[in-house]
């Protein structure tokens, strides 16, 4: 098991209460991009990473013609997905298989899907040219593959800095994940990618991901989920401390500064004849 899924095995648990509520909107939008491409009779569409389901879920709700089939290394997030379609949609829930795998060795035969889709996943792969080259094999001919993901960006979220200076105050090592290397530098690089994995027909645009945190809210995605083990090594008093510290610093921040606003770009192509 590589890394990214054991850490992601770990977090599943939070993610669709913290993580995936940011990324939902996005996500959402990208469906709009396939909506031609069911209405043209795609019916068995493959979802690369889902995640707890920000694309399986409506998906499936939103096109009841539709089989997904979804993977993700992370057994722990599949389970996730498969656990919240069957409270939130049970009756699509046989229309749903979530299997265990890589992007970049998928246990599937060539051209067995109509269409595929991931979300905030490519920026994660070991090798996204690999991956790439493999979603291009397991689509059909003239089959739409539709992605968003993140773009390389300088700028500091404040309420991250504000966190990574008390941090240093109070002895801690800051996080080692606050930069993402896989991130796409541009929107052409993004649409290059496809066409060097044998796509065409590809399009791909630049997009903002905002999301407007409150003080309570993001102290919450910080302390039970994204640095959850970092608070649990504090003492009891220090913890304490630290979050009073903490909380009075977010509010005086400009409210507008709460507000996680990032570029993305949705990058999508189809497979070029057999």
């Amino acid at each position: 098991m590589t890394d990214q899924a054991t850490r992601y095995d770990r977090i599943a648990g939070g993610y669709e209460e913290w993580w995936a509520p940011v990324l939902a909107p996005s996500a959402l939008a990208l469906l709009d991009r396939l909506e031609g491409d069911i209405h043209a009779g795609a019916r068995e569409l493959l979802d690369v990473g889902v995640g707890t389901g920000n694309l399986s879920l409506p998906a499936l709700r939103r096109w009841p013609q539709i089989r997904v089939t979804a993977i993700d290394a992370s057994r722990e997030m599949v389970g996730a997905a498969e656990r919240l379609l069957e409270e939130r949609n049970p009756s699509a829930r046989e229309r749903f298989e979530g299997r265990v795998a890589y992007a970049a060795e998928m246990p599937f035969a060539d051209g067995s899907f109509d269409a595929a889709m991931s979300s905030f996943v490519l920026q994660l792969v070991p090798s996204r040219p690999k991956a790439l080259r493999e979603i291009n094999r397991v689509l059909r001919p003239g089959a739409r593959f539709a992605h968003v993901t993140w773009l390389v960006d300088q700028r500091y979220f404040a309420p991250d800095r504000v966190f990574d200076q008390m941090l240093d105050e109070y002895g801690f090592e800051e996080p080692e994940d606050r930069t993402r290397s896989g991130d796409i530098p541009s929107v052409e690089r993004a649409a290059a990618e496809l066409r060097r994995a044998g796509f065409r027909n590809v399009t791909a645009e630049r997009a903002i991901l905002e999301h407007a945190f409150t003080v309570d809210g993001y102290i919450a995605f910080l302390t039970e989920f994204d640095e959850e083990s970092l608070f649990e090594e504090m003492g009891r008093a220090e913890r304490r401390r630290f979050l009073a510290e903490f909380r009075a610093r977010l509010m005086a921040l400009d409210p507008d500064d709460l507000s996680f606003r990032v570029p993305i770009v949705y990058a999508s192509g189809v497979r070029g004849p057999a």
